[in-house]
């Protein structure tokens, strides 16, 4: 049986505008403001995300950092995936710190270091984690500066706010998703709206290179020749 080579990156290009609120309405909000802002008049008063995974921090502080790249800002990035961290740049319009729960004591020096940087630049700072500040096993000094600014608790969406976000994203793509392939990517596949994305993606790259519509035959041929 002929092997079809699929990528299996994630998605690319998260973005506030293909943000799907839902519960998260506040925060998507908080993000807009803060991204449409002047760099002149933007807050440099820090901002915290937590909640499960699939809930959207990463998307939200994802499209942030494309927004601000956009208008031609630089933005410092760490992640738990980072394993040799530049020192701070005064170039950076902001510092973005992404999964602190499962930051190492080298990465959470880092992170400290950063963001004492920022405040002493007026620099904003955006962060997210799976865990409430309070709750986070991370440094003392990190953890406060991490709660002091603006925090807030992201739901995950429902699974009809789930069913919602893959249609709209199959419009977008020019594909039909019947209730039954929908149906089957609910019970067969993670839940998590970042997971039901890629799989969405992969779904789209296998059907144009098979020329076929996606049906519940096209996953399972997929899953089969991946």
């Amino acid at each position: 049986m002929k092997q079809i080579a699929l990528d299996i990156g994630l998605p690319a290009g998260p973005t506030l505008a293909n943000f799907f609120a839902g519960p998260n309405r506040v925060a998507l909000d908080h993000m807009s403001l803060w991204v449409g802002a002047s760099v002149a008049t933007r807050s440099p008063v820090p901002t915290y995300l937590w909640g499960q995974v699939g809930s959207g921090k990463s998307h939200l502080l994802k499209a942030a950092c494309e927004a601000l790249r956009a208008q031609g800002s630089h933005v410092g990035w760490l992640d738990a995936s980072v394993q040799q961290a530049p020192p701070f740049q005064e170039s950076w319009a902001a510092v973005v710190l992404d999964d602190v729960h499962f930051f190492n004591t080298e990465q959470q020096h880092t992170a400290f270091s950063w963001f004492v940087h920022a405040q002493t630049l007026q620099r904003p700072v955006l962060a997210a984690g799976e865990l409430a500040p309070l709750e986070l096993r991370l440094r003392d000094d990190l953890r406060t500066r991490l709660g002091w600014g603006h925090v807030f608790q992201l739901q995950l969406l429902s699974e009809t706010e789930r069913r919602c976000v893959l249609r709209q994203a199959a419009d977008a793509r020019g594909v039909f998703l019947g209730d039954e392939v929908m149906d089957f990517m609910l019970t067969r596949f993670s839940r998590d709206l970042g997971s039901l994305m890629e799989l969405l993606e992969l779904l789209d790259a296998y059907a144009l290179q098979t020329k076929r519509a996606i049906t519940i035959p096209l996953i399972k041929s997929m899953m089969e020749n991946a």
